[in-house]
């Protein structure tokens, strides 16, 4: 399944959001609910892009990861600078320094929210 996203802010050639939409793609190639990517750079000066999932199992938020990873690394060679939550998968992070990938158990999404917290954030809009 291919992500429509338009790219508004922002040109499509920023290396940070093409990574966005890689990962966006992956995600929603293994069915991640709630696909949300925030250009937080303006706002927070350690990264450009959050992208952030839900996921209804862990289970799934590994397979989400793992996804993630191989479509980036296939994309353009990154890989992640860190990896922190792989242990109870309630909550992933995938650190690539201009972009960090969050994939969530639905529970543990609504309870830190943080697309209340970076509400201040442009949204690009993902569609499909």
């Amino acid at each position: 399944m291919r992500v429509d996203c338009r790219l508004t802010p922002g040109p499509a050639e920023d290396p940070a959001v093409g990574r966005a939409l890689v990962a966006a793609d992956a995600i929603a190639e293994k069915k991640g609910a709630d696909l949300a990517v925030l250009r937080v750079g303006d706002i927070l000066a350690i990264t450009d892009v959050f992208v952030m999932a839900s996921a209804s199992n862990t289970r799934q938020v590994k397979t989400i990861v793992e996804e993630v990873e191989r479509a980036i690394a296939e994309h353009d060679g990154s890989r992640p600078r860190s990896v922190e939550g792989l242990g109870d998968a309630s909550w992933v992070l995938l650190d690539y320094g201009d972009v960090v990938v969050h994939v969530f158990l639905e529970d543990t999404r609504q309870f830190y929210a943080l697309e209340r917290l970076w509400g201040d954030a442009p949204l690009l809009s993902v569609e499909g």
